[in-house]
């Protein structure tokens, strides 16, 4: 793990640990922003990955997303590093497929 991204898993665990408690856990999404957040930066890097957590948290207001949220795969197509917004998903879920397309498909 590069230093950096090693620095903002530590960074996101201390949250975890100790604001996220006082803050209270309201996240309406599984995994927590936090979670999604540190996942995606160790998947994709600092840059794409913490572009992908702050869209994350704004969609995780009352008028936004809830439900089964995962990191993607791979980063999406045209995502650059002067187009930073690409990264992000700023609306809807990655949720996986429902269990009866899984099985039939």
């Amino acid at each position: 793990m590069s230093p950096t991204r090693r620095a903002a898993h530590l960074a996101i665990r201390g949250y975890q640990l100790g604001l996220s408690g006082l803050v209270g856990r309201q996240c309406r999404h599984w995994p927590s922003c936090s979670a999604y957040t540190d996942e995606a930066i160790q998947r994709h890097g600092l840059w794409a990955g913490g572009w992908m957590g702050l869209a994350r948290i704004c969609r995780c207001g009352p008028l936004g997303t809830h439900g089964i949220d995962l990191v993607p795969e791979t980063t999406p197509p045209g995502a650059a590093w002067h187009r930073p917004w690409a990264y992000a998903r700023w609306r809807g879920v990655n949720a996986p497929p429902p269990l009866c397309e899984r099985v039939e498909g």
